[in-house]
């Protein structure tokens, strides 16, 4: 069976994930702007691209939209679909993939696979519907176009894509979903590029690839504790080595786990989370506190990469695009212990 796409994951040190879904989240001055442009022009790529390249991550998965009707980059097909406003004229996502790629590490863009949760004039612009017992083909079709634009755009600075939602959409879940139109979409502008599928994966207590073809697992996490993922209802932890369930050698372990605010600065933890620390509100234009320690992160590093997996640490961020320095800190450090352990071993190897 041939390697996984992903398989650069395993070879680096960890990755970053930001939730910035345009408009943006709460800014850490001023108000917020709830207009589109005028929200993507306020994001400072440069100071972005700094932070991240200070918190020795090796790639970056950055969110084109979700939910909120908008996207940080333009689109000729939702233009057509539903006319213009809904884009940016800002190409955010192409400035960001082209500054990660700058710095040697890689990019991964972030779409749902539907669009349940977004406005009603893009659920019709895309020909979306709940109708039981379809296959929504013209969804399908539509929506696969929109995205292949990016992936064409994009091009060979597209390393892979984090689609979200499989969870919310029976379809994705039968015979009905056209798999291959969503891989060649993905595809378009890079055979290589890496796709996972997110279908609440350690959170629902699945360690399998949602679809066949899927490069590496969405690998979704709530919550670490001593460093390990709770998995699961029955909120036990997960042991890639040792798990039952293994994915297929073409799917690669992964883990994606917020390591501040969950998933955005300012959102809160619902109850039914049973959350093993006491939520502490953030100061006045400050990001969330690091929830864990570096020794936590160093474990969950290891305990993946020793199965040739990565891990991906979401971190919060601000609608200007500035994340927290106290994060950028802590991966810092985390970089600079891997980094050193991998010249000892390569010392002992003699490599």
């Amino acid at each position: 069976m041939k390697n996984s796409r992903a398989a650069w994951m395993g070879h680096g040190k960890f990755g970053v994930m930001v939730h910035w879904i345009p408009p943006g989240p709460p800014p850490q001055y001023g108000r917020h702007l709830k207009d589109i442009n005028q929200a993507v022009d306020r994001f400072d790529v440069d100071r972005f691209l700094a932070e991240f390249r200070r918190s020795g991550a090796d790639w970056l998965i950055f969110t084109i939209g979700q939910n909120s009707g908008y996207y940080s980059s333009p689109n000729s097909v939702l233009d057509h679909l539903a006319g213009p406003g809904r884009c940016s004229r800002r190409d955010l996502v192409l400035e960001m993939a082209d500054g990660v790629k700058k710095t040697g590490a890689r990019f991964i863009a972030y779409l749902p696979c539907e669009v349940k949760g977004q406005s009603e004039a893009v659920r019709q612009a895309f020909a979306w519907t709940t109708t039981d017992g379809t296959g929504q083909e013209d969804f399908q079709r539509r929506y696969t176009a929109f995205f292949a634009e990016y992936s064409r755009r994009l091009g060979k600075r597209l390393d892979g894509w984090w689609f979200d939602g499989a969870y919310t959409w029976p379809v994705f879940h039968s015979s009905k979903i056209n798999t291959k139109l969503y891989m060649n979409a993905a595809r378009a502008g890079n055979p290589d590029a890496a796709v996972a599928f997110n279908d609440g994966s350690f959170c629902c207590g699945l360690s399998a690839p949602v679809v066949r073809g899927q490069d590496y697992l969405s690998g979704e996490v709530e919550f670490l504790i001593n460093g390990r993922v709770r998995y699961g209802r029955k909120k036990r932890l997960l042991t890639p080595a040792t798990h039952k369930l293994q994915p297929p050698r073409a799917c690669l372990w992964h883990a994606l786990v917020p390591i501040d605010c969950m998933w955005g600065h300012g959102g809160n933890y619902p109850d039914w989370m049973n959350a093993p620390f006491p939520c502490v509100p953030p100061k006045p234009h400050q990001m969330e506190d690091p929830l864990y320690t570096v020794n936590d992160l160093e474990k969950l590093v290891r305990e993946f990469k020793a199965v040739g997996g990565g891990v991906t640490f979401n971190v919060g961020i601000f609608q200007e695009g500035v994340v927290g320095p106290k994060t950028v800190d802590q991966l810092a450090e985390l970089a600079e212990r891997l980094d050193k352990q991998a010249v000892q071993s390569a010392v002992k190897s003699g490599k």
